[in-house]
């Protein structure tokens, strides 16, 4: 049995990067899917739960959305397209003394901050300027 769960946390680990998009869940469980038909939903779930657990995968939180997984285990910032969804890591200096200047705000200690961006990507950005 521990072999089989090895097996299924190395292959969720393995969808999430070769998905590289930051994926949800139901991404990930999907990828497996098309490979391995008769793997349930909760088995992915679980799997990516553990590869969090783990500090294997980081899980990105997205107000008013699934959150995602990203295998980017250092500290960045990211993007996400309001008109396709898409996220992206952005490619800016992750600002340490943030969590200092928040800390310093009293009573609390911070570990670490996430920063999402919002915006039109570059392809959404082209299809809305044709539109015009």
């Amino acid at each position: 049995m521990q072999q089989r769960n090895t097996f299924q946390k190395a292959m969720t680990l393995d969808a999430v990067i070769r998905l590289a998009n930051h994926p949800t869940a139901d991404d990930v469980y999907d990828y497996i899917r098309d490979k391995y038909p008769q793997i349930s939903r909760t088995t992915v779930y679980r799997n990516l739960n553990k590869l969090v657990d783990l500090n294997m995968l980081a899980r990105v939180k997205v107000s008013g959305s699934a959150d995602r997984f990203d295998h980017n285990l250092h500290p960045h910032y990211h993007f996400i397209c309001t008109e396709c969804g898409e996220m992206c890591d952005l490619d800016i200096p992750y600002l340490e003394q943030i969590n200092d200047m928040a800390q310093g705000l009293g009573g609390r200690k911070i570990n670490a901050h996430q920063i999402m961006f919002d915006g039109v990507c570059e392809e959404c950005l082209k299809k809305v300027t044709n539109r015009q």
